[in-house]
């Protein structure tokens, strides 16, 4: 029987005066797997960290297993001023004590790539968000852990670092993670339990995210509570999940008939026939094609000869490794930079919105809803159907009452998302999207899909979150840092198959110039020989000097003692030596045969 490691009953939790835990009890076991959903201020880290005891709860118990150890990833990272990386993750150890270990090894290679050396001795103060998650998530993997909470672990890493991390945790079956994050693919991979944190409870269910799905419908259709627009859009969800991969569906622990009767019906997200030729009406034939493209960042080289054709209604979802240019190539598709040499044609029609990483300066005094109707007071979705700035706020998270929060009081999240609907509001032909789920709850998110899957113009998409990516787009192209454009018919999985391919034949290329030549290696061969029998010349004088010493003291016994004592070291010595000497010379008459 799995041993319990946390329990809470009847905990309570508020900050200032809004309840964000209401008589919450809970437990986890070891082993368990749990993904925590909710709205963004739900109150979802507040109970990690409840768990974690760095909270105290207000009312309620919360009870731990004697010798139970926890680990907290939280979104906010602390170090001391002068610590350096290696401080942070291995704390004293020495290098002999973890550069052995193959599991260490394994996770330094999974997160920074196997560039060890010459990043462990930068400060740590000075790292990016995304570095100091990666230096989290390494020292919480290299600990000796029972459970594992983490918040928002996926934020920064690239689709193969996510795809890495879940296969790293499911390889750890008696590990229990409790796991916040809004990667619906992630938490499909590793969790099979969901908490729904919401109005201050904490609604239990069965399976992943997509079970998740299956049984808040299925909980809908019984008790016939939601909203209309809730149940349209989690039927359009289901109806996505039922026609994709089966393993999205293959761990449900419930019966699914129900649910499968509510979308017998549905149609598909999307009509693609209708979007083509809407988009067609709207932006003509041609988009953007790019001939003989060579595109640098500073020295590095981004593309190198490329063509590449983008049309009406495409909706491309662009992968590849960090540092590969995905970035910069969306940038001169916008027009921000330029190709350094070949042609980009752009169609006359083409109106593009790109949504960069930064976030755009506006008046913090304006209020939310005046900062998007700045743009626009209404927008037109295509197929007669049309959003006002109000609503398209509300569809994108921003309440009728968070409508008039001034843009100064806005986190960085909020900002982000009104940056996007600013964008939608401007009723562009072509949106370039770059990072767009960056601090988006789950429930924003699917509305933002929802929206994209009635937009009708051309839609570039560069995301670390696969279930997103797999969502709304229909094509996928690589950038795995060698100059090309790699049309990937079978998307993610292809892609990941082809970045394993790239990663075991540069190690092969590393080993291989590594190694050296058959003349070198003759040369050092020679020179160990001749060291070894300069050692043996100097051992066996020792060794006559020790017994010559020894016929001289045959009547002093303490003495005698002595001298055997060194004898028998110095021939023990002399024996390993003569071993090395015969190795070396087995392997230097060997090389020598084969030597061209």
């Amino acid at each position: 029987m799995a041993r319990n490691l946390v329990n809470l009953e009847s905990v309570s939790k508020s900050f200032d005066i809004k309840q964000l835990l209401d008589n919450v009890s809970l437990g986890i076991s070891e082993g368990d797997r749990i993904g925590i959903v909710g709205r963004n201020g739900s109150g979802k880290s507040t109970l990690l960290r409840v768990i974690a005891a760095v909270e105290p709860a207000d009312i309620g118990r919360v009870t731990r297993a004697g010798s139970v150890r926890i680990g907290l990833l939280s979104q906010v990272d602390f170090a001391d001023a002068h610590a350096t990386i290696r401080d942070v993750v291995l704390g004293d150890k020495a290098k002999h004590e973890w550069a052995g270990e193959s599991a260490i090894r394994e996770i330094f290679d999974g997160l920074f790539g196997g560039h060890t050396d010459e990043l462990f001795d930068r400060n740590f103060a000075a790292l990016s968000g995304g570095e100091r998650r990666r230096v989290g998530l390494a020292k919480l993997l290299i600990d000796d852990l029972d459970l594992l909470l983490l918040d928002e672990p996926t934020n920064h890493l690239d689709v193969e670092g996510v795809a890495w991390l879940s296969r790293h945790l499911n390889s750890r079956k008696d590990l229990a993670v409790a796991v916040i994050t809004h990667d619906r693919w992630f938490l499909d991979a590793v969790t099979d339990r969901t908490w729904e944190v919401v109005d201050g409870k904490v609604e239990e269910y069965d399976g992943g995210y997509s079970a998740f799905v299956l049984a808040k419908a299925e909980r809908s259709r019984q008790a016939n509570a939601m909203e209309g627009r809730r149940n349209q859009l989690i039927r359009k969800e289901l109806a996505w999940l039922r026609r994709g991969p089966p393993a999205r569906t293959s761990k449900p622990k419930f019966r699914v008939d129900a649910a499968n009767e509510l979308i017998s019906s549905e149609p598909p997200p999307r009509d693609g026939t209708e979007l083509l030729r809407f988009a067609r009406n709207r932006l003509g034939n041609t988009v953007y094609e790019i001939h003989h493209a060579q595109l640098h960042a500073g020295n590095l080289e981004i593309l190198s000869d490329a063509y590449w054709n983008i049309g009406p209604g495409d909706r491309i979802g662009i992968v590849g490794i960090n540092g590969a240019g995905k970035t910069t190539l969306m940038r001169a598709l916008a027009g921000e930079t330029k190709f350094t040499s070949g042609k980009l044609v752009t169609g006359v029609t083409v109106k593009a919105a790109f949504l960069t990483q930064h976030l755009d300066e506006l008046n913090p005094e304006w209020r939310v809803l005046e900062a998007v109707e700045q743009v626009a007071n209404r927008v037109e979705l295509g197929n007669g159907k049309e959003l006002t700035a109000s609503q398209l706020c509300e569809r994108l998270g921003f309440n009728k009452e968070s409508q008039w929060t001034p843009v100064g009081d806005l986190s960085g999240g909020e900002r982000r998302r009104l940056q996007l609907t600013r964008l939608l509001m401007d009723s562009p032909n072509v949106l370039l999207l770059d990072e767009p789920t960056n601090d988006f709850d789950i429930e924003t998110l699917t509305e933002l899909e929802d929206l994209l899957d009635s937009y009708s113009g051309t839609l570039l998409v560069i995301s670390h979150d696969r279930y997103f990516l797999e969502r709304v787009c229909d094509r996928f192209v690589g950038m795995l840092g060698d100059g090309h454009l790699r049309d990937l018919p079978r998307g993610v999985d292809q892609y990941l198959e082809q970045r394993e391919e790239m990663i075991v034949e540069a190690n092969k290329k590393e080993i291989n110039e590594k190694a050296p030549s058959n003349a070198a290696r003759e040369r050092i061969l020679k020179k160990d020989l001749a060291r070894l029998e300069r050692q043996l010349e100097k051992s066996s004088e020792k060794i006559a000097e020790l017994m010559s010493r020894q016929e001289k003291a045959s009547f002093d016994a303490p003495l005698l003692s002595q001298i055997e004592s060194d004898l028998m070291e110095q021939q023990a010595s002399h024996a390993d030596l003569e071993d090395k000497w015969l190795a070396t010379t087995i392997e230097l008459g060997i090389d020598s045969f084969n030597a061209p």
